[in-house]
């Protein structure tokens, strides 16, 4: 798609950007923050990679907003797509059939690995996470969840708690049958690897003592995110996705692959667990599905799990299962990435861009311990010292250097994607060439001030 950018924001647009920040200081409350000291940037407009800001300004958004928008904002397909279905069918109830939902399913179907040839359609991620655990247990007789740490799954009950990082601390009350267990995570090894192999070997290991510590007759399942995501974009080294199906084989756990916002195309593969050729017996997904165009999500399920259920009615639902308006943009959105080689142009920018310009960072600025990715799913781990790996935030917070960092990467023209110490770059999969460059131009002037924070 080519982007046709409008460069003037009227002074009315402004003014009622005004009135709606002011609207929503005054009855809007926001997800994970502090109600009072939380100042939102306001949004006027969005086309292709760029937002104009409650100022007029044009900014290039290398977030995907929230690593969500993987074919750019206000792609035409998909816009019109909606308008057609509001116009015929704006919305039914899930027990009933209807034509974009089917054709949504049929094709995801055909880009899921294996036998996932059924789906079932969530308002997004974290209840697909829900669903996933409720077919697994049932499935198994199981209780048990299995998750890693430094991971995301979604911020409803169960998901927060299955999730790996800190956010979930406020709501973990251990009583919720939850396993975490220590990732391979090489730049920040929890197994004092020296080496890929190391890593992988102890960190398998590990999951097998869990396992068997755990009691394998008691666990459900095993979630992972095949490249994780808001937790830090590392990759798994080499060897360890298969071994983890292995192990899941062997004592008969579930194996849930969290593809919420590695699927998609993301990660320059339909979907990221691709990459291993691994098979999961079920897969979860949302975000990428429609560009995050109206909320969707599902869970893609194998002939095993499929057949629990055949003659044993499921015990779950929601009213917008498989709604027309999503899932049309579902329908347009995967034939967009179809029609116009999106998913290889993902793997093309980051082999081609993305991935030599962020390992250039590394080499010239010495606030940057480690660059990892794939596709147009990329993160900079910022350090305070490179030989220590000191982070320039905490794990789970923010710090004074990194909030500066943040603000040059705005006063830049960017909209960027940070947690904890990283900077994540995660474009739109048709982010033209230039527009990319540019981005990573700017980026650049923000590592400028995070190099002032490193000592070393």
């Amino acid at each position: 798609m080519t982007e046709q950018l409008t460069s003037v924001i009227s002074a009315e647009e402004i003014a009622a950007g005004k009135r709606a920040h002011e609207l929503d200081k005054a009855h809007v409350f926001h997800s994970w923050q502090a109600q009072g000291p939380f100042n939102p940037m306001t949004i006027l407009r969005a086309e292709g990679s760029h937002v104009w800001d409650g100022e007029g300004r044009k900014l290039i958004d290398i977030s995907s907003q929230l690593v969500n928008t993987n074919i750019g904002h206000q792609h035409p397909k998909v816009v019109a797509a909606i308008q057609e279905q509001a116009g015929k069918l704006a919305t039914i109830a899930p027990q009933h059939v209807n034509d974009a939902r089917s054709e949504a399913a049929r094709l995801i179907a055909e880009r899921t690995p294996g036998d996932l040839d059924k789906v079932f359609f969530t308002n997004g991620g974290a209840d697909a996470v829900e669903h996933a655990v409720r077919m697994a247990r049932l499935h198994t007789g199981r209780h048990k969840v299995l998750s890693a740490y430094r991971s995301y799954h979604g911020g409803t009950h169960l998901a927060v708690n299955i999730t790996g990082d800190p956010r979930r601390f406020a709501s973990d009350k251990a009583t919720d049958g939850i396993v975490h267990f220590f990732p391979a995570y090489p730049y920040r090894s929890y197994f004092n690897s020296t080496t890929e192999a190391e890593e992988t070997e102890r960190a398998l290991k590990h999951l097998e003592d869990t396992i068997i510590l755990e009691g394998p007759a008691t666990i459900a399942a095993l979630i992972l995110e095949s490249i994780p995501g808001t937790a830090g974009i590392y990759l798994p080294p080499a060897g360890y996705m298969e071994g983890v199906r292995e192990l899941t084989r062997k004592y008969g756990i579930v194996y849930i692959a969290d593809e919420v916002m590695a699927g998609f195309g993301r990660a320059g593969e339909w979907f990221a667990i691709n990459r291993w050729g691994i098979t999961p017996d079920l897969i979860t997904f949302a975000k990428g599905v429609n560009s995050g165009y109206v909320p969707l999500g599902g869970v893609a399920i194998s002939n095993a799990i499929f057949e629990t259920f055949r003659e044993r009615a499921y015990p779950g639902g929601l009213t917008y299962s498989g709604h027309p308006l999503a899932c049309a943009a579902a329908v347009a959105t995967i034939n967009a990435m179809q029609d116009e080689g999106l998913v290889a142009n993902a793997k093309r920018l980051g082999d081609e861009i993305i991935g030599p310009r962020l390992r250039q960072f590394a080499a010239d600025h010495r606030s940057v311990g480690e660059v990892r990715g794939a596709g147009v799913f990329w993160a900079i781990e910022l350090v305070k010292n490179r030989e220590t790996r000191e982070p320039l935030a905490a794990y789970g917070g923010s710090s004074p250097e990194m909030n500066e960092v943040v603000a040059a990467a705005k006063a830049a023209g960017l909209l960027p994607f940070a947690n904890f110490n990283r900077l994540h770059v995660v474009p739109a999969m048709n982010i033209p060439d230039e527009v990319l460059i540019e981005a990573l131009d700017r980026l650049e002037q923000a590592l400028v001030v995070a190099d002032g924070y490193a000592t070393a």
